[in-house]
């Protein structure tokens, strides 16, 4: 049976990504996270004779080494990443560690393990997950990125993906390294962390604290449910091809105004408010300093990807849905 490496395996995307690979029951998973503040700790059984977590830092390249050699894995997807762009702009020490050099790591150890041994040095796969907001702000003029436009980032997070994606392109032109990048919208749906947009909104309203907004709330993004953003990460390991970068997304462009909207209305309906002095959960949104440097708008172009058969099969009315009656039944429990 082979083995695949999921670093950030505890993340929002990464224990989805765990999730439905154990339901399929054909690969070993070694977890590699650290276990930050962000990592949700609870949604894999221990006991799962498919699964090992170990709890080491991506920038600990001897301990990273050892995992290799044990182990021998044929494909490593590489999830493992700071994302909170507000964090990023008060402390951007973390996102160049783990983005920059935890990524630069994973490839001397990558490489190292192939070119000493030749078994795998055809069957090895590095799937380098990555972000649209490499891109940069495209305005509200431009239809949306392709994957060999310039990258124009424009926050120290966006920058650290962009100096890992470069990182990688390094590895596959200098070396012919097998791997592949890809570019994704924002992700959404269940066990995402609080301090991201809709579980904040869905979380502030069921609490009946402010929802902040920044500035008028225009800025737009392409949203995708995370179990499509799954199914295209393992659509790609089978079917695309090596040296390549596809942007993968659900062509859902909702500003982010229109999202908090939408998510009050849906929470009116579903679970009305017995609060008196807010008789619609919209009554909380909140109107805030914009934060610097705050892009406008992300968009992909998804057509690459659809080429090889992969297309989002999650509507975003479905897919808010699930994640609304998530949180309202977790925090309920």
């Amino acid at each position: 049976m082979k083995t695949v490496f999921v670093t950030g395996g505890s993340g929002f995307i990464g224990s989805n990504l765990i999730n439905y690979l154990l339901k399929r029951k054909t690969v070993k998973i070694v977890n590699i996270d650290k276990l930050t503040y962000a990592s949700n700790k609870n949604f894999i059984l221990s006991n799962n004779p498919l699964y090992r977590h170990y709890k080491i830092d991506i920038k600990n390249k001897k301990k990273i080494d050892t995992l290799f050699d044990k182990h021998k894995p044929h494909l490593i997807i590489n999830l493992a990443a700071e994302t909170h762009v507000d964090n990023s702009i008060i402390k951007p020490d973390a996102f160049i560690n783990t983005n920059i050099i935890g990524t630069f790591n994973l490839l001397l150890a990558s490489k190292r393990y192939i070119d000493n041994n030749l078994f795998f040095k055809n069957k090895f796969k590095f799937i380098h997950i990555s972000t649209d907001e490499v891109f940069g702000d495209i305005g509200f003029l431009k239809k949306s990125s392709i994957e060999n436009d310039p990258y124009r980032p424009n926050s120290p997070y966006s920058a650290s993906k962009a100096s890992s994606d470069h990182l990688v392109r390094a590895w596959i032109k200098t070396y012919k390294f097998p791997a592949i990048i890809t570019n994704c919208g924002n992700n959404y749906g269940p066990f995402q962390h609080k301090e991201k947009l809709i579980p904040k909104v869905i979380i502030n309203s069921l609490l009946f604290l402010p929802i902040p907004i920044y500035s008028n709330g225009r800025q737009i993004r392409d949203w995708i449910f995370v179990e499509d953003h799954v199914r295209a990460i393992l659509h790609l390991t089978r079917f695309g091809k090596l040296g390549e970068s596809y942007n993968i997304g659900a062509s859902n462009e909702i500003s982010n105004i229109n999202v908090v909207k939408k998510i009050c209305q849906k929470l009116d309906y579903l679970y009305p408010s017995q609060n008196k002095k807010y008789k619609s959960y919209s009554d909380l949104i909140t109107y805030v300093k914009d934060r610097p440097g705050h892009d406008q708008r992300y968009a992909l172009n998804t057509s690459k990807i659809k080429k090889i058969n992969w297309k989002p099969i999650t509507a975003f009315e479905t897919g808010i849905d699930k994640t609304i009656k998530f949180y309202i039944k977790k925090i309920n429990e």
